[in-house]
């Protein structure tokens, strides 16, 4: 019986081990309490509390985390009221700041971005607003980054995720996106005239450039021809006549040569004939001539 008691005694206690060993996995811590008040923070591996004198007070997870608010009504610097979500990035670095530093800390992170973002967007006007998210960014999460540091929270990021203006504000918008879209069409439709008036005129510019062009060279070949002409007529009658006073004709040959003459200017269609006044002279040399071709 003793036996039996001392054995159920034993499968208690390592039941009770048991039940108090506790695994971390990564990227968690637990927050331990004793009696009520903090005594450590586990991290990950293998750990045993203290049966009933222990208890795990929290389970907080390292990892970052997105919250993605609702949109808020702010009112710009000019009294314009919009529309404005907002997305925070977070991540917790100290589990037991965390635990203890506020009630709710989503809630209290909600709020916290909720007023943050009306005092920034109060400093602004709606240009400002809409062009100038970046600046918003960065300024809420620097002012979110330094107020959660007590609750063991940094801020990694901040991003502006929609702004909503007032119906009438964005059908102003449109009227004017609209206006600078036509602009900026009649523009383009200008320009490209411009161009191919420019273009054309270069063109027409070119072609009577090309055109003159021709015609200059065309009156230079046909003067290098002309002259190139008169060259050989010239060179030509030079040589005949240095053929001419090579052979050293006598009065003779010069007279029947005028006689050859005489006989194509007859031929002709000439209206008028000049006669040498040495005709006599010119028979005298022609019969002579025929007596020698009769020999």
């Amino acid at each position: 019986m003793f036996l039996y008691i001392v054995i159920a005694l034993i499968v208690f206690l390592l039941v009770i081990i048991i039940k108090n060993i506790r695994i971390v996995p990564q990227s968690q811590a637990f927050i331990i309490e004793r009696l009520g008040g903090y005594l450590t923070t586990w991290g990950v591996g293998l750990h045993v509390k203290v049966p009933i004198i222990d208890r795990i007070a929290n389970k907080v997870s390292l990892k970052e985390r997105v919250l993605d608010f609702q949109p808020q009504p702010v009112i710009t610097k000019d009294n314009v009221t919009m529309m404005i979500d907002t997305v925070i990035y977070f991540q917790i670095t100290d589990p037991k700041l965390y635990t203890y530093g506020v009630e709710n800390p989503m809630n209290a992170i909600e709020n916290l971005s909720a007023t943050t973002l009306r005092n920034i967007i109060g400093e602004l006007e709606l240009d400002g607003t809409l062009t100038s998210r970046d600046v918003i960014n960065t300024r809420m999460r620097s002012i979110l980054d330094e107020a959660t540091d007590p609750w063991g929270i940094k801020v990694n990021r901040v991003e502006v995720k929609n702004i909503i203006p007032p119906s009438t504000i964005q059908e102003a918008m449109e009227k004017q996106m609209r206006a600078e879209r036509e602009r900026r069409e009649s523009i383009l439709i200008a320009e490209g005239q411009k161009q191919s008036a420019i273009l054309v005129a270069e063109g027409k510019k070119a072609a009577m450039i090309l055109e003159a062009e021709a015609e200059k060279e065309s009156a230079i070949r046909k003067a290098e021809g002309e002259a190139e002409a008169i060259l050989a007529v010239q060179t030509a009658t030079a040589e005949g006549l240095a053929r001419i006073k090579a052979v050293q004709p006598d009065d003779g040959l010069i007279r029947l040569r005028s006689l050859e003459a005489l006989e194509k200017v007859a031929d002709g269609q000439s209206t008028k004939l000049i006669i040498p006044s040495d005709l006599q002279g010119l028979a005298g040399m022609a019969a002579t001539v025929a007596e020698v071709l009769k020999k």
